[in-house]
């Protein structure tokens, strides 16, 4: 790559290839939104998140900025900010590194894997420790609350005009029309 600018562009690309709904702010390629999606098998499933991300101009050598827009339960994560506590992102983050890698890798390990030993909100990391259990059902009431969907602006989808018609609508009168069949 023969600058940060081209690679900011090729990462952000290939993010936005990667079935990521990813929504630019100012129409700058340095700042923008990304849906992300909790992962399965953990309490956060079925959460969507809308996550701000901020390019430095020295991009790729210096990390990305990431945030949760949306309230997120989780040790790692300031309740109040969104702000992430994630040693790749904020001390190790290497050029080897890139946006899908963020998505695909990094906040997925975040969610599966919380660190209550080096926590931005002490509550939620205080009740993982002590009561698990209670700790993830204050996950799901949270993914209820502020992470559906309709929370990060997704609309459901529609259903067709074909869907909408009913059984007994659909069904027409053209057989008392036809009459009877022939024996």
């Amino acid at each position: 790559m023969s600058s940060p600018s081209k690679r900011r562009e090729m990462d952000l690309m290939k993010l936005m290839m990667s079935d990521y709904k990813v929504e630019m702010i100012n129409d700058s390629m340095q700042e923008f939104y990304v849906d992300f999606h909790g992962p399965n098998e953990s309490p956060y499933h079925g959460g969507v998140w809308r996550i701000r991300v901020e390019l430095p101009d020295a991009y790729p050598y210096k990390s990305p900025s990431i945030g949760f827009v949306n309230k997120i339960y989780h040790p790692n994560v300031d309740e109040m900010s969104g702000s992430v506590c994630l040693d790749v992102i904020n001390q190790t983050w290497s050029p080897m590194f890139d946006l899908v890698n963020v998505f695909e890798v990094f906040l997925p390990q975040l969610l599966l894997y919380p660190n209550p030993s080096d926590p931005l909100n002490g509550e939620a990391a205080a009740l993982m420790m002590r009561d698990r259990a209670a700790y993830e059902q204050r996950v799901k009431e949270y993914c209820e609350k502020y992470a559906k969907p309709e929370h990060v602006g997704i609309v459901p989808e529609e259903k067709s005009s074909d869907e909408d018609v009913s059984e007994d609508e659909y069904a027409s009168s053209d057989e008392a029309v036809a009459g009877q069949v022939d024996p």
